[in-house]
């Protein structure tokens, strides 16, 4: 049965895509989009979602229509997925992360190891960092029975992009497992880093000093990242958060006529409205979040719960997403520090 998905819904931007492609290809449910990104200024496939289609119709044999530049409709049928070795370049500084969370579910579903290659963006504007992926989404993925393994070979920053990130993903659709994810647990580790190439390096110095009067941290939280400066130019200020159960990081791309201390200014705000409750999980991450557990959920027929500090448009339209292909339920309900969310097998 194809499953038609209006683009427009809810906040209407790239996301309905990436989770309509990763679930046509988990379930082998054909899809046909239309309005995709209506609620974008530049509404469409851009170059980084086309990349999107593009990587998911490689690992799955897919028959598509629609794939090109600035199209507001799709459809997609896909095959078998197999694991194998790919490479995928977006060009500029189209994001990695954002691609590979697209064909990351449905590799997890396959049968042997996936060897990836993603290259563009690494960190940018509007798309999960390396550093999130690789140090809040996949430990919890790894937990769910995932093995996956990221590594970053080169930081591609916007608008230069050039970055390059591996990925060893093991396919675990028999062995995905949820669990409850209610409390983040005591602190492990609170640091920030920044990332800073072919700029002035003293700029890393005024961000991470200005965060730290803000959040009144020591010199020894305060650390300079590893980018090389043909890496760039680019600049990233990132706190991170590391409890028992989870570990947040909040990042902020540097941009030029913004200044040092509005950057820290961005990520101070972060780390408080994190920091003021004892939820589990951060906004982006509470987002990101609801489909591996849905996943899990789904093959085990055992509900799941968490707790975020706060439930977006993006998160509750991606619920509704998930919801089309999976036999399973969202709720959600305003608790002390935030929200809890329960999913649940239908």
């Amino acid at each position: 049965m194809t499953i038609e998905i209006d683009g427009s819904t809810g906040e209407g931007g790239g996301q309905i895509l990436r989770t309509s492609l990763a679930l046509s290809m988990c379930t082998g449910q054909p899809i046909v989009l239309k309005n995709i990104r209506a609620n974008r200024s530049k509404p469409g496939l851009m170059r980084q979602h086309l990349m999107c289609v593009t990587a998911a119709a490689t690992i799955s044999g897919a028959q598509v229509e629609g794939a090109a530049l600035n199209s507001q409709a799709l459809s997609f049928t896909p095959g078998e997925v197999k694991a194998g070795d790919h490479e995928f370049n977006i060009g500029s500084a189209g994001s990695c992360t954002l691609v590979l969370q697209t064909i990351w579910p449905a590799l997890l579903q396959s049968s042997g190891k996936s060897r990836i290659v993603l290259k563009g963006g690494t960190h940018n504007h509007m798309a999960p960092p390396f550093h999130f992926l690789d140090l809040s989404y996949a430990p919890l993925v790894r937990r769910l029975g995932a093995p996956v393994q990221l590594s970053l070979k080169r930081h591609g920053f916007y608008p230069a992009g050039g970055g390059e990130i591996h990925a060893e993903i093991d396919g675990a659709g028999e062995s995905l497992a949820p669990y409850d994810l209610m409390e983040r647990g005591a602190v492990r580790e609170q640091y920030a880093e920044c990332l800073i190439a072919a700029i002035p390096r003293s700029i890393a110095q005024r961000e991470l000093r200005a965060l730290q009067k803000r959040l009144n941290w020591q010199d020894d939280q305060l650390r300079v990242g590893d980018a090389r400066q043909n890496e760039g130019p680019g600049n990233a200020l990132m706190a991170i958060l590391a409890h028992e159960q989870v570990c947040e990081v909040f990042t902020r791309i540097g941009a030029k006529g913004v200044t040092s201390e509005q950057v820290a200014d961005s990520v101070a705000a972060d780390v408080r409205k994190y920091l003021i409750g004892n939820a589990a999980l951060g906004e982006h991450l509470a987002d990101q979040w609801a489909l591996p557990l849905a996943l899990a959920v789904n093959r085990t027929g055992k509900a799941a719960s968490y707790t975020c500090t706060y439930l977006s448009l993006h998160a509750h339209t991606n619920f509704g997403v998930i919801e089309k292909f999976l036999p399973v339920k969202f709720s959600s309900a305003a608790v002390e520090s935030g929200f809890r969310v329960d999913v649940s097998p239908i």
